[in-house]
């Protein structure tokens, strides 16, 4: 999916919601546990139940990892599912990926060839080397970690060169130098409130993907006012808020009923734009 086709699907759709597919097996609900698959199968009434809401879902690799073949196995049932009932939706891999250039090839290779997602978080401690091998792939986008909502962040992002500029900031602007908006996004966390103005001072056009709206406090409303240029700009994700809602038989259900709340918040605050 390329920027013009990201775009249309946020304004036609009037959400820039990203649903995230963090699916614990401890928190499944119980009923599905009988089944063959059941962490496939809870991501498949997931994201029918939230699709009319949103534009992008992102299954974080971790989940699936820990399981092994079968974790892995749900998620490529998962990618194939989206693909083939929801073409129109990003699908984004979190697994924040980054190594010396061979090796991040592989990883490129093993997401936008074999996997065939559009979208992979990488994380740029080892510089452009272990970058610029993502960017090879057309209509594929890089998300580089920049400015995250976690705690720890504050060990090393906010810290200040000998000229003041904190080394996320350096992150932001160095790495504007390997692409453009037309195939990198930044993620930065929704807890970080105003400093969602400095991002924009450094990169006014790239989509930001947003975690942290919801179960880790981050506001909606604060990310719009600092983060949204006039294509919106922004990727707010949304996982344990949405798919773990209800852990009954009406999970799914509850979850529509989130997303739904998201959406309709979301169109609140692209009416606002002046396009």
């Amino acid at each position: 999916m390329n920027r013009q086709e990201l775009i249309q699907q946020i304004f036609a759709k009037q959400s820039f919601l990203c649903v995230g597919l963090d699916t614990d097996f401890k928190k499944l609900p119980q009923h599905l546990l009988a089944l063959q698959d059941p962490l496939f199968e809870f991501n498949r009434q997931i994201i029918d139940a939230t699709a009319p809401y949103c534009i992008a879902y992102k299954p974080n690799l971790a989940f699936y990892e820990a399981h092994g073949l079968y974790g892995m196995k749900a998620f490529e049932e998962t990618i194939g599912y989206l693909k083939e009932h929801y073409p129109n939706h990003l699908i984004i891999a979190d697994a924040k990926r980054g190594d010396i250039g061979n090796t991040s090839k592989m990883y490129a290779r093993t997401f936008f060839e074999e996997y065939d997602i559009d979208a992979l978080t990488v994380a740029p401690y080892m510089g452009e080397d272990s970058v610029t091998p993502f960017l090879d792939y057309k209509n594929r986008w890089v998300v580089l970690l920049a400015l995250t909502s976690n705690k720890g962040s504050l060990d090393f992002q906010l810290m200040q060169d000998a000229n003041g500029e904190r080394l996320f900031e350096k992150v932001i602007r160095t790495s504007q130098q390997w692409s453009t908006p037309e195939n990198m996004m930044y993620v930065v966390g929704a807890t970080r409130g105003e400093l969602f103005k400095d991002i924009r001072r450094l990169a006014p056009d790239h989509f930001l993907l947003v975690p942290g709206v919801g179960a880790q406090g981050g506001s909606l409303e604060e990310v719009c006012r600092y983060g949204m240029n006039n294509d919106c700009g922004l990727l707010v994700n949304s996982s344990r808020g949405i798919i773990y809602a209800s852990s009954d038989e009406h999970f799914a259900e509850i979850a529509a009923e989130k997303a739904c709340e998201l959406q309709q918040a979301m169109a609140t605050e692209l009416s606002k734009l002046d396009r």
